[in-house]
């Protein structure tokens, strides 16, 4: 195995688990550190956000079980928010293909300042 070979595999090893913890321990943010690394590894703007969402909802989907396993959630509580979300996410596949990836790594830098920002005021 090459040198570069075993540093791209240390990089998505690493931030696996970066992901995973933060998304798990916070319950968002892992796809803001998935996005970076994965361009990282090669891949561009688009893929890196669309291959994002891959990351993301097994992580998601097992912190949701062990969460709701220990009691910690109560389902009907998400339930109101998912007809949105659903539909959100349709748009968001929908305008990724139009947006250009420019465009994109703008709007991503701006929604982690104004997240970032939320978190410290409030």
């Amino acid at each position: 195995m090459t040198k570069e070979k075993k540093h791209k595999n240390l990089i998505m090893c690493i931030g696996g688990l970066a992901v995973g913890l933060v998304n798990g321990l916070l319950g968002a943010g892992g796809g803001m550190l998935a996005v970076p690394l994965l361009r990282k590894t090669g891949l561009t703007t688009k893929e890196s956000h669309s291959n994002a969402v891959g990351v993301i909802l097994p992580l998601s989907v097992f912190s949701a079980v062990l969460y709701i396993s220990a009691g910690r959630v109560k389902i009907m509580d998400s339930v109101p928010y998912i007809p949105g979300g659903l539909i959100g996410a349709l748009i968001g596949t929908k305008l990724l293909k139009k947006i250009p990836a420019k465009i994109l790594k703008k709007l991503f830098a701006a929604f982690m300042i104004w997240a970032g920002i939320r978190l410290l005021i409030k």
